[in-house]
């Protein structure tokens, strides 16, 4: 007889394998319900994946998962994978999280997102969060200002600014 611990580790790897088969097919469906699944493990995978095959149309399910999830990976990761997606869309709930997220774990991330997607429309929050009692946070916050300093300086956006944007 499986333990339950067993039990849901197997039924996690099954699930895994799952999404593997829909990730071949781009099935945004799936992975839009996975986000909501009760095992943080996979809700974590599937917001990767929609980052991956969503497009920009993926920012709404991301940013829903970075508002309300309960695990702090969880919305760490959306607010990555909003930060890789790189459209001004997910400003609004990146610098909610950087104001209001109890982590500091997801706040240092929501700030560094900002600054790989390079608006400065992320200006007045990074800013703000210089002011974060965290450490962390107003590291990263310098981190971000810094590139959309390079960026309003020298007119670039491309590859090197999204990669050292955070």
């Amino acid at each position: 007889m499986k333990s339950n611990s067993n039990k849901n580790y197997y039924d996690r790897l099954e699930i895994i394998e799952e999404m593997e088969k829909e990730f071949n097919n781009k099935n945004i469906q799936f992975f839009s319900k996975l986000s909501f699944h009760h095992d943080p493990v996979i809700r974590t995978r599937a917001i990767c994946i929609i980052a991956d095959i969503g497009g920009e149309g993926a920012v709404a399910t991301i940013s829903k998962a970075l508002k309300e999830d309960v695990d702090e990976l969880v919305r760490h990761e959306a607010a990555f994978s909003l930060g890789q997606l790189g459209f001004t869309s997910a400003i609004k709930p990146l610098s909610d999280a950087v104001e209001k997220d109890p982590s500091i774990f997801v706040r240092h991330e929501a700030a560094v997102a900002l600054g790989v997607i390079g608006s400065e429309d992320a200006r007045t929050v990074l800013l703000s969060a210089l002011n974060d009692p965290s450490e962390e946070v107003k590291k990263s916050a310098i981190v971000a200002l810094s590139n959309l300093d390079y960026i309003f300086n020298y007119k670039k956006m491309n590859k090197f600014t999204r990669m050292t944007g955070g």
